[in-house]
């Protein structure tokens, strides 16, 4: 990553609802258990810690890419965790990037006992329109699997 000035100015942001519980949604949102959910990625692998909350995990992608991600910041009780990517491989063609993935609790309505989950993901102004439209769907897709992660989870719990 370069180590010039940047500010942000690209942002993506996806959303869902996913029909599970928020308990069983936020059991993946963990860097270390990404691959547990997200398809496309290969294996996530703790690589240090500078801390109990703060870590840094590698995670190898199906395509052969490879990314470090920091956790910037973490809460169990707001529900929402952020995180940075450090190192790439390849390099990424931009200076940063920072995602945060934050869930809310659906308690009424038709949705109820649902949870409600934003990514978003804002870049350095440096990243182009490709870039932020290859996360755009690169989030939806790791939402959807999400997705079918917990209700498959809940199902399982049911029986």
């Amino acid at each position: 990553m370069s180590s010039k000035p940047f500010s942000f100015i690209g942002e993506v942001v996806e959303s869902a609802v996913i029909k599970a519980p928020l308990s069983f949604v936020w059991h993946f949102i963990k860097l270390q258990e990404f691959d547990k959910f997200w398809s496309a990625i290969s294996k996530a692998e703790h690589v240090k810690g500078t801390s109990e909350e703060t870590d840094i995990v590698r995670w190898t992608f199906k395509d052969g890419n490879v990314i470090e991600v920091k956790q910037d910041e973490h809460s169990n009780l707001e529900h929402f965790i952020t995180f940075s990517v450090i190192n790439a491989e390849p390099e990424l063609s931009y200076s940063s990037v920072v995602n945060t993935i934050r869930l809310w609790p659906v308690t009424s309505g038709e949705f109820a006992n649902t949870t409600f989950i934003r990514w978003s993901t804002r870049f350095s102004s440096d990243a182009d329109l490709g870039v932020i439209e290859d996360a755009k769907y690169k989030r939806q897709d790791a939402l959807k699997d999400l997705s079918k992660a917990a209700e498959k989870m809940l199902a399982e719990e049911r029986k």
